[in-house]
């Protein structure tokens, strides 16, 4: 069984991730410190937009990022909404980079 990282902590190290890439990020929704779920969101700067939720790979038993909504800003918007209704320990990132680059898969 491994220790999980603190979400505070992580938040941190991945906001200090996204600083370094010039990738503008901003924490929209602070949650739980210690077990909270993070939510990702990444405007595109084009009216479109995609959220990211973490969730596990049956096959693996991996845990991945998958994207949990895209298309229209708006409807993304509405869906991350729906969400923090649903689970008030949720973290919201907002990222913005018309290259769709979220570093979320990326070691570091």
């Amino acid at each position: 069984m491994s220790a999980r990282l603190a979400t505070g902590i992580w938040v941190a190290a991945y906001l200090r991730r996204l600083q370094l890439e010039g990738i503008p990020a901003y924490v929209i929704t602070r949650g739980d410190g210690t077990a909270g779920a993070v939510l990702v969101k990444l405007a595109l700067m084009d009216g479109r937009a995609r959220a990211f939720t973490r969730g596990f790979d049956l096959a693996t038993g991996a845990r991945v990022w998958q994207v949990l909504v895209e298309g229209g800003e708006a409807e993304v918007d509405a869906a991350i909404a729906r969400q923090r209704g649903f689970d008030p320990d949720l973290w919201v990132i907002e990222l913005e980079d018309a290259h769709g680059r979220s570093l979320l898969d990326e070691m570091g």
